[in-house]
């Protein structure tokens, strides 16, 4: 009899540490998708595609817009925050100094397409989000040439991928990015970037860490499964997973 209560205890312990080591590494992000100019019809879909990729690969995932979210007690829950697509002055004072104390404790940001179209009143968010939206030309077919395959988000694609979406061009490009996919302006008609013309970049940025992806305006964006995956690493280098 001992022995099976002695039995049972280590099991109990060895299932609690278990558990434990579990809920301690589970990881949580914050969708962010408020807009004040510009909304973007593809949200609901970028929505349910990263709820999606949480449930698939351990990590939790909350959606707002309500930006009275942005408090100190609230963010701290979360190991990223995604800024899906949001537009205009999404804001206030006080919520952008928590947001910026919440990045210079260590924590991740993730800005997909119109993110970039975001607080240009914000100089620090313009140099988190690495550039602000300038202009696009209609939506077409373009050839994304990736020059970093060995992120966690890039290293699964083709070196030249074509694919359909709105392309941006941009504005106040920080200096200190380390790009990942560019686009080849020859491939289409509108680009005004030149021949260096990002279009997915990180960087460690006070204290954090900050990943941008330009692709993502449409719905079918959010069913392809090489964006898919581009996106799901994005999340990852962001939660410093």
């Amino acid at each position: 009899m001992k022995k099976l209560v002695s039995t049972a205890c280590i099991l109990l312990i060895a299932l609690c540490s278990f558990s434990f080591t579990a809920i301690k590494k589970s990881k949580k992000v914050l969708v962010f998708s408020l807009t004040k100019a510009f909304h973007h019809a593809s949200i609901p879909a970028g929505i349910a595609a990263i709820q999606k990729l949480g449930s698939e690969n351990n990590f939790s995932v909350d959606t707002t817009t309500d930006a009275s979210l942005f408090n100190k007690k609230n963010l701290k829950q979360y190991d990223a925050v995604i800024f899906l697509s949001t537009t205009g002055d999404v804001l206030n004072d006080e919520q952008q100094t928590v947001f910026e104390k919440y990045i210079q404790s260590g924590k991740g940001y993730m800005g997909i397409h119109a993110a970039t179209d975001t607080e240009y009143g914000w100089p620090w968010y313009n140099k988190l989000v690495g550039a602000y939206f300038k202009s696009h030309p209609k939506q077409q077919d373009a050839v994304l040439n990736i020059v970093d395959a060995t992120h966690i988000s890039t290293k699964h694609l083709p070196a030249a991928w074509k694919r359909f979406d709105e392309w941006y061009n941009f504005k106040d490009i920080q200096s200190d990015l380390h790009v990942l996919i560019t686009i080849d302006e020859k491939s289409y008609t509108g680009g005004i970037n030149g021949d260096v013309h990002p279009m997915a970049w990180y960087h460690d940025f006070d204290g954090g860490r900050a990943f941008y992806t330009e692709m993502g305006h449409t719905d079918e964006s959010f069913k392809e499964p090489m964006y898919l995956q581009h996106i799901l690493g994005g999340i990852q280098y962001a939660m410093n997973k």
